[in-house]
């Protein structure tokens, strides 16, 4: 698994300053949220508390309030104004809780969700080993998971454009699926079905793609990256080189892989596999209470 480090900072610095435009740019993050939720026909019951991991400005929040109009819904996320723009889509019929935390420290008890949903937004967590041990912890003995993420070849001519002008890192680096598999069985999870989808959006001007990527929020935040500026030679040329890729009707494309998967929480009790490959049991206190014996 790839060891980078992300900045934490940076990421919520730039999502907080793109709040109020984010909604002008999410037509993907819109697509890949209908096919998230078409993986909620894989759960039968009705989930009663809900969590909505990353929500942003509460689109996806709003959707699953609609669907389990009954249950308790929960939007999580890093940056708070985020949150307050997410206050648009809840309204006093369909009203969810806007809770800001992160994803590798939620603010909940143990086993108390029924569903975690996530829509893009794990592939700004660096270390998934810890963000679905978060997950399992919070989420109820054969509770639902339901999430989706960036794959590889995300950006991969953008990429190609930067590696033609320089040496430095301009793109982050997204993990694959086999990366995400691993990592979900590692937490325990069950039976973990993932897929890839890829999407090409088309722009008139490379630097329509810039923009589009500034108004999401979403951000160069490898720790390693080149804090200067990137100067304005440096980025002409950049745009040159994008310029060469245009495709047959003289469009900009932009490559987007995606990543979505669903698992069941583990079971009181079940195994997890341990960093040496080795099975880890695990049991609550309350089992063991009432275990010890005393010696005459």
């Amino acid at each position: 698994m790839s060891t980078f480090r992300l900045d934490r900072q940076q990421i919520r610095r730039a999502f907080g300053r793109a709040a109020a435009s984010y909604e002008r740019h999410d037509a993907l993050q819109r697509a890949v949220q209908q096919t998230l939720l078409e993986r909620l026909d894989f759960l039968l019951e009705s989930p009663q508390r809900i969590l909505d991991l990353g929500a942003g400005t509460g689109r996806g929040t709003a959707a699953l309030k609609r669907r389990y109009p009954k249950a308790r819904v929960i939007a999580v996320d890093l940056a708070l104004p985020m949150l307050q723009q997410a206050s648009r889509h809840s309204h006093w019929r369909r009203r969810f809780d806007r809770v800001a935390g992160e994803a590798t420290q939620l603010p909940f008890a143990d086993h108390s969700i029924d569903l975690l949903h996530s829509n893009l937004c794990i592939q700004w967590c660096d270390d998934l080993d810890a963000l679905f041990a978060e997950c399992v912890r919070v989420l109820r003995p054969g509770g639902f998971i339901a999430l989706s993420t960036f794959g590889p070849d995300t950006l991969r001519e953008l990429r190609a454009a930067w590696a033609e002008t320089d040496s430095q890192s301009h793109v982050g680096r997204f993990l694959d699926m086999h990366d995400l598999g691993d990592a979900m069985i590692r937490a325990g999870l069950r039976d973990p079905v993932l897929d890839v989808d890829r999407y090409t959006l088309t722009y008139a001007e490379p630097a329509d793609l810039a923009r589009e990527l500034k108004g999401l929020g979403a951000t160069h935040a490898d720790s390693t990256r080149n804090r200067g500026l990137t100067g304005k030679a440096r980025w002409q040329r950049m745009l040159g080189h994008y310029e060469r890729m245009r495709d047959a009707e003289g469009r900009i494309p932009a490559s987007w892989e995606t990543i979505t998967a669903h698992a069941w929480g583990p079971a009181t009790g079940q195994a997890r596999r341990g960093p040496g490959g080795g099975d880890i049991a695990t049991f609550s206190l309350d089992d063991l209470r009432g275990s010890r014996r005393r010696r005459t």
